[in-house]
């Protein structure tokens, strides 16, 4: 059966270079995508060719791109590849296009996620031209059923003057029920969010859609581009094993219920680690409140123990996306997807009493975090979600392995090079070697909590070295830093390739 089952939308149906002759220079264009799912795969193809054969006319085509989060090489990796985005906002993790930023071929605005869309709706970056939309079905009614995430959708298809849907027919018809459309507005007109639980619904299953706006429909039929997850390792299993310790703990004390609060969790082979972690754990009954559901997420569903994941959006890998497909009339019972201003909500975040799980590139001897350059220059991928959950969960941690690049990079510095997350929002560090629980310590505390039970061994003698000089050199100062070697680690491992003294 017909994907496209409105008359009305039938009409306005065309091929995707037809589609894309609908872009002009300059235009700002709102895409779906989020983590690799949901986002449109032919449309973007047909654009980087006509910029490219835009270029070879001697014309000029840049256009600047929005989305919820990451893409995939269809669309971030083929436009970047032209030259021809002026501008990338709120998050990437596309190679080519970080090749892009760090050239400064293309700006980038890494911005916090729940601020991405209502900077858009409140005008901040101008007029949206166009938005370009992946759906899994348009209704008789004319009614529309979004894809494998939401993201910022709502917002592109509420601002934007043109809208193009492309019908993805591999995503699953299935699909249609799991989604929770509700939309904030701009103050002073918004009321509080009224969601209770993570799993209460409180929206539309659908996009309800001007179709006099709708200037395009094209269809196609390709799966979503996601990687798989590393196998576990032993690194990767020790950090959640302490994670799971550490949750225990915070049980026993009487912090948290049997099953935890709403869990959120980052994107990543180390998050996903932590997910497979909770799945030979003792916790049952399992909530989450987060942006992403990864494979450890559905492998929690399938066994029982995670009764609702909240989301926005898929990062699954190609076997688990396929399962999802499969099964998704099961798993649409127990996964809501949400716009990202609700899945990332401060207010929510902070009342559900979320506790937050992201990686990091590097923390320091006082807890503040870099998630996204490397050695301070270089753009990685971006902020995204994690300090939207960061600065309002209930707990905050970050867990990563204590080395990079085969021990010539310690994690943990006397100083981050880059600031993302501060000293005041990160409260749990946590790699291999151990638990830094920094709640309720003053900076010199921290410090010594840190050395103790996060840091290499290779490096731990370094780091205590810092700290005893920078405390005798402090007289009195509250954060003892040796500010004259404070980056010195970073310049070593620029001049040398390794951080080791």
């Amino acid at each position: 059966m017909s994907r496209i089952r409105s008359d009305k939308y039938r009409s306005k149906v065309m091929s995707a270079d037809e589609a894309a002759k609908i872009i002009n220079n300059g235009d700002n264009i709102g895409l779906s995508g989020f983590t690799g799912s949901g986002y449109p795969k032919v449309v973007p193809v047909a654009l980087a060719r006509r910029i490219s054969e835009t270029r070879e006319r001697g014309d000029e085509l840049r256009v600047s791109l929005f989305t919820g989060a990451s893409t995939a090489p269809e669309l971030d990796g083929e436009l970047a590849a032209t030259g021809g985005v002026a501008m990338r906002m709120p998050y990437q993790s596309d190679p080519q296009m970080r090749d892009a930023i760090n050239k400064g071929i293309s700006e980038y605005y890494d911005v916090h996620l729940s601020h991405s869309g209502p900077q858009v709706r409140a005008g901040f970056w101008g007029n949206l031209d166009v938005a370009i939309i992946e759906v899994s079905i348009i209704k008789e009614d004319g009614t529309v059923v979004p894809s494998s995430s939401v993201g910022n959708n709502n917002v592109w298809l509420e601002k934007a003057d043109k809208i193009i849907l492309e019908v993805n027919s591999w995503q699953s018809e299935d699909l249609e029920g799991m989604h929770d459309i509700y939309s904030m507005h701009l103050p002073p007109n918004n009321n509080p969010i009224p969601l209770l639980e993570a799993g209460s619904r409180i929206g539309t299953t659908f996009y309800d859609i001007d179709p006099e706006r709708v200037v395009a429909v094209v269809e196609s039929d390709q799966p979503d581009r996601n990687s798989p997850f590393k196998p576990l390792d032993d690194q990767s299993k020790a950090i959640a094993g302490n994670f799971l310790d550490f949750l225990a703990n915070e049980v026993k004390q009487g912090r948290m219920p049997d099953n935890l609060l709403p869990l959120q969790s980052g994107v990543g082979n180390i998050a996903n680690a932590v997910l497979a972690g909770l799945l030979d754990g003792p916790f049952e009954k399992l909530t989450s409140y987060t942006e992403v559901i990864q494979d450890g997420m559905v492998d929690l569903i399938d066994a029982g123990k995670l009764t609702v994941a909240s989301a926005t959006a898929f990062s699954l890998s190609p076997e688990a996306a396929e399962r999802m497909n499969d099964k998704a009339a099961f798993y649409r019972e127990h996964i809501v997807l949400r716009p990202q201003e609700i899945s990332n909500n401060p207010e929510v975040i902070r009342r559900l009493g979320v506790v937050s799980c992201n990686g990091l590139i590097e923390a320091d001897l006082f807890g503040n975090v870099n998630s996204t350059h490397i050695m301070g220059t270089r753009m990685q991928n971006g902020i995204g979600g994690s300090g939207d959950f960061t600065r309002n969960a209930y707990i905050s941690c970050f867990v990563s392995p204590s080395v990079a690049k085969g021990g010539d990079i310690s994690c943990i510095v006397p100083m981050v090079s880059h600031v993302d997350h501060t000293e005041h929002d990160a409260m749990v560090i946590i790699t291999e070697q151990g638990v830094a629980d920094l709640r309720g310590l003053s900076p010199k505390q921290r410090a010594q909590q840190v050395i103790d039970n996060c840091a290499h061994p290779d490096y731990k003698p370094m780091l205590q070295d810092y700290l005893e000089r920078g405390l005798k050199e402090a007289k009195g100062k509250h954060t003892p830093h040796v500010m004259s070697e404070a980056l010195s680690w970073h310049t070593r491992m620029l001049e040398t390739g390794s951080m080791k003294a």
